[in-house]
């Protein structure tokens, strides 16, 4: 399965280093192709992908339904702009409402559009609905968030490397610590609030998940409070918790509804942000839009992608296979581990540097061994395999990255 170049690893990582914006630090493996749940590099070694491009591949890598979707579409119709209606638009608008149980879509590319979507829908709600006064609204984040890269999305971050050097910052977020719904309902005092932004599990923060009952809780603050429970399900929703949003583990219905990522199986860019009437219809023609989103392409890339979701029951395979991972992982005799967190195949691991070696150092040997996956935050690795894997694929990786951990003994 080596790609017929003359090109080595080296060859592929000094090209982009050279041409490429050093905005990035990779794992140094070049990969070539990839199918379900495997991917191989240009050399022709294979490896289980542990990562799933951030949760963006839960359907696995090139799924036959996904790539034909995109195939038939893209032969015959792959771009209108909005200026026009086309054929295909409704149908996916359709779609996803009723997958997900709203009354509206607003369709976009990205996770970071979606984002930014919700964000100018809440405030134009609290302008239009809650009466709030012109540019006081006010959006609650949560320390240690991550919701993208733009530069309002920044502004609301505490992570210095995704911060830093880009101000001046957009104003209107106030920011409080995550699992914390007493700082949250002290905030929730100020008429000028007009949502609250949380990820149900936070993913690049180190999967961190809260306590139980917390999402319930928050939600129904805001509800008291006449503020918007907006969810950021870009990286935990499509099934990668064990249900279909990690909402729906506290029976969540959140007012608005931010999904990327997965909603295209990681084929396509696609996001959307889904809310009801009173919400979604605050915005009018010409106050917000995107040149590619609700393309053809995108629209039936996604139908596929989630028709999948159904299909193969992935939201139950994560939660049976994530039990079995994270029972697996806390069985693993290691100083290294300290410790061991998740939920459904969304999980992460805390490493505690040993003899100068850090969890840098545990992912590189893991690629030796055939598994990949990447540091967050510099202690913690985050494993999230595509939810296609079976129970022996699994438990093969699991023999590979127990491997792994005993060459650090």
């Amino acid at each position: 399965m080596a790609t017929t170049t003359s090109m080595t690893t080296q060859d592929y990582m000094k090209r982009e280093e050279q041409y490429g914006a050093h905005n990035y630090h990779p794992l140094p493996v070049v990969l070539d192709k990839g199918e379900g749940i495997h991917v191989w590099d240009v050399e022709g070694r294979q490896y289980y992908d542990f990562l799933s491009s951030y949760s963006a591949l839960n359907q696995g890598h090139n799924h036959p339904k996904i790539v034909n979707a995109l195939k038939q579409q893209a032969e015959k119709l792959s771009l209108t702009s909005r200026a026009f209606y086309n054929s295909v638009l409704g149908e996916y608008e359709e779609f996803v409402t009723k997958y997900f149980g709203y009354d509206k879509v607003l369709p976009m590319n990205t996770g970071a559009e979606a984002v930014e979507t919700a964000i100018k829908l809440g405030r134009k709600w609290a302008y239009k609905k809650k009466g709030v006064a012109e540019n006081q609204a006010k959006i609650i984040v949560c320390e240690n968030n991550f919701h993208g890269r733009t530069v309002t999305i920044v502004s609301m971050s505490i992570d210095p490397d995704a911060r830093a050097d880009y101000g001046p910052y957009t104003p209107g977020f106030v920011t409080i610590p995550y699992n914390d719904t007493e700082a949250l309902e002290k905030e929730l005092q100020d008429p000028n609030v007009a949502g609250f932004l949380v990820e149900p599990i936070q993913g690049e923060a180190g999967v961190n998940v809260p306590g139980e009952g917390y999402l319930k809780k928050a939600y129904d603050l805001c509800k008291k409070h006449n503020v918007l429970f907006m969810a950021d399900e870009v990286q935990s929703g499509i099934a990668r918790t064990g249900k279909l949003l990690a909402c729906d583990h506290e029976c969540v219905r959140p007012d608005v509804l931010i999904l990327g990522k997965a909603i295209s199986g990681g084929m396509y860019p696609v996001s959307a942000v889904l809310a009801d009437d009173p919400v979604m219809l605050t915005i009018q023609p010409g106050e917000h839009g995107s040149t590619f989103g609700g393309n053809p392409i995108a629209a039936k890339v996604a139908i596929a992608a989630l028709e999948i979701v159904q299909e193969e029951k992935l939201a139950e395979n994560a939660e049976r296979l994530g039990k079995i991972f994270r029972d697996e992982f806390k069985s693993i005799q290691s100083e290294m581990i300290a410790e061991v967190r998740g939920k459904g195949l969304l999980n992460a691991v805390v490493i505690k540097p040993k003899n100068g070696k850090t969890a840098w150092d545990v992912c590189v040997a893991m690629k030796e061994h055939g598994v990949l996956a990447k540091p967050t935050h510099g202690d913690i690795i985050r494993f999230a395999p595509p939810l296609v894997i079976n129970e022996e694929q699994l438990r093969e990786a699991m023999d590979k990255i127990k491997a792994t951990f005993k060459e650090f003994e």
